[in-house]
């Protein structure tokens, strides 16, 4: 297993990148103070039972986001209310999304 880690700024401030490899699989996540955009690894609708804004980012086995890197460069495609709260939307860029979690 490893794990990486990467910063964004955005104009709100840093949110931060971190990713678990394992050989065939990684879990993807980016935190900011007010909540978390994370590969569908990752369940949404529980975090919003303990009151977590939380969105997933657009992932699948045949086009994983697969690296920190790539993160960026993928839409929203699932959001609990408080994300949605936050401004998040389904098919927002995860860009403009970093911005309104940090």
């Amino acid at each position: 297993m490893e794990i990486h880690t990467k910063t964004y700024q955005t104009p709100n401030g840093v949110v931060e990148g971190t990713q678990t490899k394992w050989a065939s699989f990684n879990i993807l996540l980016v935190t900011g103070s007010k909540g978390f955009l994370a590969c569908p690894a990752i369940d949404v609708d529980a975090c919003q039972r303990y009151g977590v804004a939380a969105a997933l980012v657009e992932s699948s086995p045949d086009n994983p986001i697969g690296t920190l890197e790539r993160f960026p460069n993928r839409k929203i495609s699932k959001v609990n209310p408080n994300a949605q709260a936050l401004g998040i939307t389904e098919g927002m860029d995860v860009t403009d999304a970093f911005g309104l979690i940090a």
